[in-house]
This record gives structure tokens, C-alpha cells and sequence, in this order.
């Protein structure tokens, strides 16, 4: 896994010598004009030809996805602690971010929680937006970035439904979620499945009927929960399905287009504040 040319851990070893790399302002400037002029992700997307055999997963027959119990999760953030160590994440940065939300009214109250990364999307508008090819799908359809290609412009994060892509502060280069395939490849899970302690993260291969996460799916489905998947209308197809009430109550936290995970998840108006209080208060100091 060491020589493969799309390992992160390898680039940022050398990149600083051997690759020319945008910097912030150039990409900061990029990301503010397309806010100002209203692009949707469509008109960032490159000509079809250009990432038609890119998103298209190798023939193995595999269907590597996600399902996340947010009835389990009890926010120990664990996932997010592993995954930081296994992927040399920055402080401030986020591959994986577990979001949560305070309901019910004092005293019946209730803290739920949602681990959320990258969907791993069938029709990925990472891959048709990025305009150097280097997203890419690899095996199982896992959505992976390859480190000598990516030229750091940030298209990927302004098409993103679900915020899971940020650039990294010294390559200059988008990161995210790609279900460490350096361990997959050996036989192993990734990190942040077998650190949860509460068995909330399930990985593996849906076109198994034997697989854990096809077995835990079916079991949820036969207690009766019904599974769902984040922001369905945007037509993404994603990989990752959710049990539980976590995903309905925190979807409104979940960045978007054009946002990433940040540390501002854990501020400490978020133990109370909805997210359109928060708009509203951000409304109102500005007006003051």
C-alpha cells in the first residue's frame, strides 16, 4: 500500500518539493465568487467524457457501503479520535465528525447524536465537478482522491451535499473519507469501526447477504425502524444508511455545499441553540 500513488500519507511526505500546489487565496477566492454568483453544483460539473470512467467502479463485485445506529451512538467521539490518528488529520480539520443536538424540553430531555463522513455516492458530484480527474472511484466503488493529481482547486467542497471534503492546510489538497483502503485491502475494517464502543458503525459489502452490515440492516429493518439516507433529493445515491431518530433531528446541522466540517460543531451554543437560532442570532449582531 506504501507505493500506491494515491496515499496521503506518502504525498505529504514529498509534496512540499515535488508538486506545485495552489495556494489558500487562490482557492478562497475561487470558493467566494462561486458564492456570489449562485452556481448549483450542475454548473461546476466537467463534460461527461471527462469523468465517465472515473465514477464508474471497478468490475469486482464488490459494493462496499455504510450503515450508522444513531440509536447506539452515545457521542464518544472514538470514531473521530481514530480516524484523526489513522489519517494524520490536522488539528481543526475533520475527516469524520459525529454532530449532535439537544431535544425534548427541561426535564424531559435528550441528547441525540449522528456520526456523519463521506456518503461514498453511486452518482458523485465530487468526481464530475473536480477538474484536475482526481477523484476517482476504487474498489468496491469507494470514492478516493489521488494525491498526485489533485491540484487543490476546491471545486469538490462547493459540490458536496454533505460538507465530508475539506482542504488540507499544508498540501493544499481536498481529504476525505476513503474507507482507509490501506486497511481494507489487508482485511481489515476502518478505524473507526472497531473503536466504537457501542457497535453504531457497520462496514462492508452490501452485495453480501453474510456481511455484518447487510446482517445488522436487516436485523433494524426486523425490529421495525425504518432506515434512511441523508438529503436523498439531492439525487447522489448515496452508500450510507441510518437507523434511528438522529438522522431527522440533526440533518439541518449537517454542512452542505460549499462548507466542511469545523470545530464550530462543539461550540457550546449548540447544546441548546437550533441551527436557525443561530442563523437568527448571527442576523441580529450584524444588524447591532
Amino acid at each position: 500500500m506504501s507505493e500506491k500513488p494515491t496515499d496521503r500519507r506518502s504525498f505529504l511526505k514529498r509534496s512540499a518539493t515535488e508538486l506545485t500546489i495552489l495556494p489558500l487565496s487562490v482557492v478562497a477566492a475561487d470558493r467566494a465568487a462561486a458564492a456570489t454568483q449562485g452556481f448549483a453544483p450542475a454548473d461546476k460539473f466537467q463534460p461527461e467524457e471527462f469523468w465517465r470512467e472515473r465514477i464508474t467502479p471497478p468490475d469486482d463485485g464488490q459494493r462496499l457501503g455504510w450503515f450508522v445506529d444513531s440509536r447506539r451512538c452515545f457521542g464518544c467521539h472514538a470514531c473521530e479520535v481514530s480516524c484523526k490518528a489513522e489519517n494524520d488529520v490536522p488539528l481543526g480539520n475533520y475527516i469524520r465528525q459525529t454532530i449532535y443536538k439537544d431535544v425534548g424540553e427541561y426535564p424531559q430531555v435528550a441528547r441525540l447524536f449522528l456520526p456523519m463522513a463521506c456518503q461514498h455516492c453511486e452518482d458523485a458530484p465530487c468526481i464530475k465537478a473536480c477538474p484536475c480527474g482526481a477523484l476517482h472511484k476504487e474498489a468496491g466503488g469507494t470514492v478516493a482522491v489521488d494525491y498526485n493529481t489533485c491540484c487543490g482547486h476546491g471545486t469538490c467542497v462547493e459540490v458536496c451535499p454533505y460538507g465530508a471534503i475539506y482542504l488540507d492546510p499544508v498540501a493544499k489538497q481536498a481529504v476525505k473519507c476513503h474507507n482507509c483502503y490501506h486497511r481494507t485491502e489487508q482485511g481489515m475494517e476502518p478505524a473507526c469501526v472497531p473503536t466504537c464502543p457501542s457497535e453504531a458503525l457497520y462496514f462492508g459489502d452490501l452485495n453480501d447477504p453474510e456481511s455484518k452490515i447487510s446482517k445488522a440492516m436487516a436485523d433494524a429493518e426486523a425490529s421495525g425502524e425504518k432506515l434512511q439516507q441523508l438529503r436523498e433529493e439531492k439525487g447522489t445515491v448515496p452508500r450510507t444508511w441510518f437507523a434511528g431518530d438522529g438522522v431527522v433531528e440533526i440533518e439541518e446541522r449537517v454542512p452542505r455545499e460549499g462548507e466542511s466540517y469545523g470545530t464550530a460543531a462543539y461550540d457550546i451554543f449548540n447544546w441548546t441553540a437550533s441551527k436557525d437560532d443561530e442563523n437568527a442570532s448571527e442576523t441580529s449582531e450584524e444588524s447591532t
